[in-house]
């Protein structure tokens, strides 16, 4: 199963290696050269495919409990201050997604949308410790009466320049399901209030709608 914001990159892959097959059989007599851009093409297909994949997963909506909106791994987990929508510190966890991860941003609880905004900006690696503040980027914040409002950020990295966003303002959300992608490499960043109890530590691989970020009772 594929993302639907793949659509036009994938079928551009199939047209690009049709095309080199039947062209390099065509015109090329060395067989060497022949297979090695066959084989070349069928890799970037291969890439493609994978990054665009969105693996059908069952969700069981927890109201005490924030899921991980990405697959990919834990990079922080530290106090800063959030100036954008808060303007006071809350407790950031960062998820990085290497090329080969899944890509789907999930809502992390269900909950209305109370603020959604893009930011255009750089394009540092997205472990930079100012990617958050200076690359291109969404930030969204969710509320509902378990948690208030915890506000999570897409982040592009140094290969990503697309965001795609879903939540818009008012939209009522539910946990685990599509909020958007980013493609080619990237993070996302979650802020939550201090003390929050965190149920994961840093270098931890985390699976979107199901790796358990925190929990409140």
């Amino acid at each position: 199963m594929f993302h639907k914001e793949g659509t036009k990159t994938i079928l551009l892959g199939i047209i690009f290696t049709a095309a080199v097959l039947l062209l390099s059989d065509r015109f090329i007599d060395t067989m060497w050269l022949k297979k090695l851009l066959q084989i070349a093409a069928f890799l970037i297909l291969i890439i493609i495919l994978q990054f665009f994949r969105n693996p059908k997963r069952s969700f069981t909506i927890e109201e005490n409990q924030i899921l991980s909106p990405v697959d990919g791994k834990v990079v922080v987990i530290e106090e800063v201050y959030e100036g954008e929508y808060y303007k006071d510190k809350r407790l950031q966890i960062s998820i990085f997604m290497s090329p080969v991860n899944v890509h789907v941003t999930r809502y992390p609880i269900t909950g209305v949308v109370k603020f959604s905004k893009y930011h255009p900006g750089k394009f540092l690696v997205a472990w930079h410790p100012k990617a958050s503040e200076e690359n291109e980027r969404t930030t969204i914040v969710l509320e509902n009466d378990r948690f208030g409002a915890i506000l999570y950020r897409q982040v592009a990295g140094a290969l990503a320049r697309r965001i795609v966003n879903y939540a818009e303002e008012g939209m009522q959300v539910v946990q685990g399901t599509d909020a958007g992608f980013i493609k080619f490499g990237s993070r996302v960043d979650l802020f939550l209030p201090i003390g929050t109890p965190i149920n994961v530590v840093l270098n931890q691989k985390a699976v979107g709608g199901k790796t358990i970020i925190a929990t409140k009772g």
